[in-house]
């Protein structure tokens, strides 16, 4: 009996435990470490929004949530003739571009995926191939052309032509997220619809778009961040007319200036983080299961 205890012992800690048990708490401290350096940055930008100037001042590094004042959110809300900052405008213009941005580009992009799945055409992967192609080209050298013609058109200071521009840069990844789950669709459930009397566009409206809200909903949060963040073009063609700002170029004029506090910067930061934060958690599932619905076809 003695004698077979310690090989027992021995056994039970054999090499496939020990990394078991190696590997499991490494995979947890793995994933407290990045959640804290992904929450931390966070927390701090709230937590100087709603501290007293002078208070960051004496301890800028302090992470203890004291003395806190949420007036500096109150003046960077306040309208531009009441001494503040003006940011219930400039969100509502971004909330605007935004939601338009997303519903031109999947108007756009659905029947442009949609053909790409499942129509024969001459040039098909040609023109498949393109739609990232476009992503070879820096912002910056797209820039310049965009500026002169519009300029040209009379549309420089024009949310409609700043819409169309994210338009632009947004369609062809879109229509290649899109691509990917149309094709996870069977065909056998299209052509049932087709049998029953269902036209082509029939076919996508009561067949394919339903069965792809999780892409759809993955598809309009990415374009909606997109819109929601950009600030070259914004600034292009936006930058002379202060009356049509959207959040980003707001937030880069307290960045610009030494006359704001830090507090006031960091509540236009939270003004500009929160909504897609929000909008992240509250379609987490939808933009998972979207993202990786056309991983594989089947």
């Amino acid at each position: 009996m003695s004698a077979a205890a310690p090989v027992a012992g021995r056994r039970r800690w054999d090499r496939d435990r020990v990394e078991n048990v190696v590997f499991g708490v490494a995979r947890w401290v793995t994933i407290v470490v990045l959640t804290l350096v992904s929450i931390f940055p966070f927390y701090y930008m709230v937590l100087l929004s709603f501290r007293l100037i002078q208070d960051v001042q004496l301890s800028p590094a302090s992470i203890a949530p004291t003395g806190l004042d949420p007036s500096a959110y109150g003046e960077v809300l306040k309208s531009v003739a009441d001494g503040g900052q003006g940011f219930v405008r400039f969100i509502g213009i971004s909330a605007v571009v935004s939601v338009a941005t997303v519903v031109v580009t999947l108007a756009v992009s659905i029947p442009g995926a949609y053909a790409v799945t499942r129509l024969r055409f001459a040039g098909r992967r040609q023109v498949d191939a393109l739609f990232l192609a476009v992503y070879l080209f820096p912002a910056i050298v797209l820039a310049i052309p965009l500026y002169v013609v519009l300029s040209r058109l009379g549309l420089r200071g024009s949310l409609v032509a700043l819409v169309l521009v994210y338009v632009a840069q947004t369609v062809p990844v879109t229509l290649y997220m899109l691509r990917g789950y149309f094709a996870t669709i069977p065909v056998s459930l299209e052509e049932a619809a087709q049998l029953d009397g269902c036209g082509r566009l029939g076919v996508i409206w009561r067949v394919s778009l339903p069965l792809s809200r999780p892409a759809l909903a993955a598809t309009a949060l990415y374009v909606f961040m997109i819109a929601w963040n950009e600030y070259l073009f914004a600034l292009l063609f936006l930058v002379e007319r202060r009356d049509r700002w959207t959040v980003s170029l707001g937030l880069s004029q307290l960045a610009g200036t030494i006359e704001i506090p830090t507090t006031v910067l960091m509540a236009g930061s939270v003004l500009l983080t929160a909504p897609i934060v929000a909008l992240f958690f509250a379609g987490e599932r939808l933009l998972v299961e979207g993202l990786t619905g056309g991983a594989e076809k089947g």
